[in-house]
């Protein structure tokens, strides 16, 4: 799917940075799986969010068809489907998180289920920071691309809040 995602995306160098962290997350995934192996279900679940963000990064975020039609269906100002996947990231990977939690961390009762949420939080707080960062070093039309805040200047604390919302 990634390949294939990777043919002729609409902004190239916008595909580039959206797949920076994905890299970054399939190696660790790689490197780590002798010592670490996760549940089927954790491996369906990331490989789902994997789908839905290969199909963001192919298009841009801001320029899904299917966030288009959805927003033409349903009255809205703008493209929404970068807000589904960040509900995605929170819902589809905290069951992962929590085999963590309990499994590598150790941590039990509440405190398991109170940590994937948070892990979900931060993990989302530092993309908003890199996604800004990145989008100030490259060239200008790029970083507004990448950022698919389509004119919303409270897109990041969104993003952050449906992700642990989906969490």
């Amino acid at each position: 799917v990634w390949v294939v995602a990777a043919i002729s995306p609409v902004d190239r160098e916008t595909w580039m940075l959206e797949n920076g962290l994905v890299l970054v997350m399939v190696v660790a995934l790689v490197v780590t799986h002798r010592r670490f192996v996760f549940s089927n279900v954790s491996y369906g679940l990331m490989f789902v969010f994997l789908l839905l963000h290969a199909l963001g990064a192919h298009y841009t975020y801001s320029q899904v068809p299917v966030g288009d039609w959805v927003r033409d269906w349903l009255g809205l100002h703008r493209n929404h489907y970068d807000r589904f996947v960040h509900f995605s990231f929170g819902l589809l990977l905290a069951y992962p998180l929590r085999e963590l939690t309990l499994r590598v961390v150790h941590v039990h009762h509440r405190w398991s289920w109170v940590a994937p949420p948070m892990a979900v939080l931060a993990m989302s707080a530092s993309y908003e920071i890199i996604e800004w960062w990145a989008a100030r070093t490259v060239d200008p039309a790029v970083g507004i691309a990448y950022l698919g805040a389509q004119g919303d200047v409270w897109d990041g604390q969104k993003d952050m809040s449906m992700a642990f919302t989906g969490a």
